[in-house]
């Protein structure tokens, strides 16, 4: 898996961010956390990885750096598959934006309070995103409060309880917080992203890039 990328980091004052964000302005630079946990599902990570580090490496936005954060370590995917952090239980206040996989995991690091509380300092966080069962644990964080939101349909009633309704479009953006349905879904999150960071014409040639017709 890819270590912490050496890239020119301008971390945008957030006031400044944010405001750029909700008025769809592209913006130059960002820095962005993956967060990892055990019994992940791969997809849900990967599928949005790819089309949003595309920002960089296809000349998209000027600075952009990640991490990839967890806050315990080892971590790997239902099969073995195993990843290794950049950060271990970092503050998650200091990053643009946040995205959340999905996967059997998702379960009992809702019930877990130490988990949850790390989350939280994702509060300041401008944009928040999930795939799949990772909406339960912006829920269980509180960020989906009077929100829409959407999660694999495996997982509605699950979701029920942490936002004010569960809806079954592939993506749902609430703004500041954008969740995304089922594992495949992860890669259409991804590139609502890159649209909502960079505009219609970066998304279009990434997906063209990727081999994704179904934008």
């Amino acid at each position: 898996m890819p270590q912490r990328h050496d890239l020119v980091l301008l971390v945008p004052r957030l006031v400044d961010y944010q405001t750029n964000l909700q008025a769809d302005l592209p913006l130059s630079s960002m820095n962005a956390a993956f967060l990892l946990f055990d019994d992940l599902t791969a997809l849900d990570f990967v599928g949005a990885y790819d089309p949003i580090t595309r920002l960089k490496s296809m000349g998209f936005m000027d600075d952009v750096a990640w991490d990839l954060c967890a806050f315990r370590e080892p971590v790997s995917d239902a099969r073995g598959l195993q990843f290794t952090p950049d950060r271990v239980a970092p503050p998650l206040d200091a990053y643009d934006l946040l995205v959340v996989p999905g996967g059997h995991g998702t379960r009992p690091l809702r019930e877990d309070a130490a988990f949850v509380d790390w989350l939280r300092t994702a509060e300041p966080v401008a944009l928040k995103a999930s795939v799949c069962t990772g909406s339960l644990l912006l829920g269980a964080a509180g960020f989906l409060n009077g929100r829409r939101a959407t999660t694999h349909p495996n997982a509605t009633d699950d979701l029920a309880p942490y936002c004010a309704q569960v809806v079954g479009d592939r993506v749902v953006d609430e703004g500041d917080v954008i969740t995304a349905r089922g594992v495949s879904s992860s890669i259409d999150l991804g590139l609502h992203v890159v649209e909502r960071l960079a505009g219609s014409t970066a998304r279009a040639q990434i997906a063209e890039q990727m081999d994704y017709p179904y934008v």
